[in-house]
């Protein structure tokens, strides 16, 4: 294939501003398609540049192939490339005059399931792919069964490679359905069914001239419309403190501000907020942005607040509307990814980092785990394995201020880490649940770390 692609203008700092940013995943089994369906919808949509594109239609030559290897463009691994898998996430920006976009190309083997997870802890909408030869198999309920404990707002179901099933709406209709009934099990609230082929670029970014059965949006035009359902702005107001402020200089002799980014919500002069765990209280008596006075500050803005009172603020507290402050515990229960080679075991000390917070903690109980294939639960394993999502009660040596992971991605999310070389271990969702069994009484400890 020889390449038609001309260089565009590229959008103007006024035309990004206006846009509004999209994050989102892709996911499915091995061989499905995701790299080439990325790089296909980069190549379409004229986000490659001439010498990136020149380099994979090199690659591909010296592999042999007579068309560019358009996998290539999100496959950036020399293992990758040499063995035509992804391991690794592959992260791409990209913009078009309609939205911006910050894409995660996940990989398809169960090995390395949790880099799924990493991909799609931060996205708005999943794509999985579906190769239509196979149709739905385990891979996919797996990453399906993630994107719902995630609560990603949004899933599309991208059934690949129509082309080698002859373009048949009965195979892609079987497929849809059987999909859609096993997300509602999950309770996804939205899957959108769409038939593609990443090779030839049907229904990626043009319509396809051979479905003329299929009417409904290409990827996309569906990716550019979607509605971002979950705007953080509108939520409680939260920001993990990052650093504290005191220049103590001759024009600033009493500044004191504590700086971050807001993790949600909005922070306006004159609100009363709360520092937690403490829960000493004061109000916002200004907010620096860029080095500039302003009179409100929102997600995800990097900003410094000033409070009234000069009262006790360090790294890792939250500040927090004084209506809206989250309850503090030491005790907390989460659903969990793990994705460490090591497993996570009943017993096991661990750091949990809550926002900016790292506190000592102990895994309590591991009530269940989760069996993707048939959403079945296996109670009171004792420990998890790499890839295991499951059940967890976790002790904390300090409060901690933590909101429903339902209530918040960003300040319901932790991860527990290995205090010995800092290794992370597993990424925790707090409260997120699925039907687990009553809980068994927490294990005898003996070391001294019984909080």
């Amino acid at each position: 294939m020889t390449s038609t692609t001309e260089p565009t203008e590229p959008l103007s700092v006024e035309q990004l501003s206006e846009t509004t940013l999209l994050r989102f995943a892709t996911a499915g089994s091995v061989d499905d398609g995701k790299s080439t369906l990325v790089g296909r919808l980069l190549h379409d949509s004229k986000s490659v540049l001439v010498d990136q594109l020149e380099a994979v239609e090199r690659a591909s030559a010296s592999r042999g192939q007579e068309a560019p290897d358009l996998a290539l463009l999100t496959d950036g691994l020399r293992a990758e490339r040499e063995q035509g898998i992804t391991i690794d996430v592959a992260y791409r920006y990209f913009a078009t005059p309609r939205r911006r976009f910050i894409l995660a190309d996940t990989p398809g083997h169960v090995q390395y399931t949790r880099n799924m997870v990493t991909g799609a802890s931060t996205a708005e909408l999943t794509v999985i792919l579906v190769d239509a030869r196979n149709g739905v198999v385990e891979q996919t309920r797996r990453h399906a069964a993630i994107a719902a404990l995630l609560r990603v707002p949004h899933v599309v179901l991208a059934v690949n490679k129509m082309d080698l099933v002859e373009y048949k709406e009965s195979v892609f209709a079987a497929i849809a359905e059987e999909f859609t009934a096993y997300a509602t099990e999950l309770g996804i609230p939205e899957v959108t069914a769409i038939p593609i082929s990443a090779l030839a670029g049907d229904n990626v970014v043009e319509p396809s001239a051979v479905m003329d059965w299929y009417g409904g949006p290409t990827v996309l035009e569906h990716l550019e419309t979607v509605p971002v359902s979950h705007d953080l702005a509108h939520c409680h107001a939260r920001l993990p403190v990052q650093y504290v402020i005191r220049p103590r200089t001759a024009e600033h002799p009493d500044y004191r501000g504590y700086a971050g980014q807001i993790a949600a919500g909005t922070f306006r002069i004159g609100d009363p907020v709360t520092v937690l765990p403490s829960g000493r209280t004061s109000k916002v008596s200004g907010i620096d942005l860029l080095g500039e006075p302003v009179d409100a500050a929102w997600t995800p803005q990097s900003v410094t607040l000033l409070l009234e009172d000069d009262i006790d603020v360090s790294r890792g507290d939250l500040i927090v509307p004084s209506k809206d402050a989250p309850a503090t515990t030491q005790d907390v229960e989460a659903t969990v990814c793990h994705v460490a080679d090591a497993p996570l075991t009943v017993g096991h000390r661990v750091l949990l980092k809550h926002g900016t917070r790292t506190v000592k903690a102990i895994v309590k109980d591991i009530p269940a785990r989760l069996t993707l294939d048939d959403l079945s639960l296996h109670p009171h394993p004792g420990q998890l394995v790499a890839n295991d999502i499951g059940r967890v009660k976790i002790r904390t040596a300090e409060p901690l201020p933590a909101d429903s992971y339902a209530d918040s991605r960003r300040t319901g999310s932790f991860i527990l880490i290995d205090p010995s070389d800092g290794t992370t271990l597993t990424a925790g969702m707090v409260g997120e649940s699925f039907a687990a069994p009553e809980p068994v009484k927490d294990p005898d400890d003996e070391d001294g770390w019984d909080f």
